[in-house]
């Protein structure tokens, strides 16, 4: 068999044969004849799933980022309110900004 090559299945093939097998209607050999893979394919799907299942929820939290410093949030947001009920009350510091943008 030198001149085959080995099919390579995507992660959601492997979970829907592996949820396919988890439901339990349907046999084995039916999951691997309805998916066209060999038998032996079939049982290692299933229990990576429900080894590492859970995994799946975790990764949300896992990619959140870093924590974030509400109170350093909350603190520059008071900042830019401040700096811009000052600019509001000096019209002609406004204007001179702008005529500084063009």
């Amino acid at each position: 068999m030198a001149g085959t090559t080995r099919r390579k299945f995507t992660a959601e093939f492997k979970a829907e044969v592996a949820v396919a097998a988890l439901m339990g209607d349907k046999t084995v050999a039916e999951i691997a004849q309805t998916y066209g893979i060999h038998p032996t394919m079939v049982t290692p799907c299933k229990g990576r799933l429900e080894k590492e299942g859970a995994q799946v929820f975790e990764g949300a939290e896992r990619n959140a980022g870093p924590p974030v410093d509400v109170d350093a949030l909350y603190q520059k947001l008071g900042q830019i309110g401040m700096e811009r009920g000052l600019l509001a009350s000096r019209p002609g510091i406004i204007s001179a900004l702008q005529r500084g943008r063009r």
